[in-house]
C-alpha cells in the first residue's frame, strides 16, 4: 500500500510539474520573462501556489528545469557502442533531429533571443544546462571512437560542432526564423544519413591506427 501511494504521489508530481513547464513557457513566449510572475504561472497552470513554490523557488529555478526538460531525450540514454561509427552516428543524428524539432524546443530559444538584451543570464543557462551537456555527450563519443581507431579526430570540439551544425541548419533554424517552415520525416532522414556520409568521408579510418 505504502509503494502505491509513493507511486501515485510521484506521478502526480510530475503531472503538475508539467503542467507549471507549460504554462511557464506558454507566459514567458506572451508577456516575457520579466513581466512573468510565479503567480501567474500558478493561475496559468492550475495548480496552488504553495505547489509551484515548493517544485520551484524562484523564477530562475523554474527557467532552468525548461532548459533541462527541452534539451532532455537522447540526453539521459547511453551513448551508442563503440566500434561503427557510422551506426552510431546515425543513432545520434536522429535522436538531435528529434530534440530539435520539438516545439518546447523553438519556444526556449525564442524565450532566450528575445530577453537577451535584459536577461543575459537566460542564455548563459541554456548555453550551460541545455547546448553544451548535449554537445559534451557528442563530442566524447567522437573522442571514443577516435581512441577506438574508427575515426581521427584532432579536434573533438569542431568535429562535434560539424556534425551537428550540418543538421541544425536544415532542421532547426529555418523553423526558428521562417514561420510555416516544415521537414517531413523522409527530409530529415536524409539530412541524418548525409551528414553521417560528409562526417565520414572526412574523419572516418580504414581500421585502428
Amino acid at each position: 500500500m505504502t509503494r502505491a501511494v509513493s507511486t501515485y504521489h510521484q506521478r502526480i508530481a510530475r503531472e503538475k510539474r508539467a503542467l507549471i513547464l507549460t504554462a511557464a513557457t506558454s507566459l514567458f513566449l506572451e508577456l516575457g520573462y520579466d513581466r512573468t510572475s510565479l503567480a501567474r504561472v500558478a493561475e496559468r497552470s492550475g495548480v496552488s501556489r504553495a505547489t509551484l513554490f515548493k517544485q520551484f523557488p524562484t523564477k530562475a529555478a523554474l527557467f532552468d528545469a525548461m532548459v533541462t526538460e527541452s534539451w532532455s531525450t537522447a540526453e539521459d540514454e547511453d551513448p551508442p557502442p563503440v566500434g561503427d561509427v557510422l551506426a552510431g552516428l546515425s543513432t545520434i543524428g536522429r535522436g538531435y533531429a528529434e530534440l530539435l524539432g520539438r516545439p518546447q524546443m523553438t519556444d526556449l530559444f525564442r524565450i532566450v533571443i528575445a530577453e537577451l538584451p535584459r536577461f543575459p543570464e537566460l542564455a548563459e543557462a541554456q548555453f550551460s544546462h541545455g547546448k553544451m551537456p548535449y554537445f559534451a555527450s557528442v563530442r566524447d563519443y567522437l573522442l571514443a571512437e577516435h581512441e577506438a581507431g574508427t575515426v581521427r579526430v584532432e579536434d573533438a570540439d569542431l568535429a562535434a560542432t560539424q556534425f551537428l551544425g550540418m543538421i541544425a541548419n536544415y532542421v532547426f533554424w529555418p523553423a526558428l526564423l521562417v514561420p510555416g517552415w516544415q521537414v517531413g520525416a523522409g527530409r530529415v532522414a536524409q539530412v541524418v544519413d548525409e551528414a553521417v556520409r560528409t562526417f565520414a568521408a572526412r574523419y572516418a579510418t580504414t581500421g585502428p591506427e
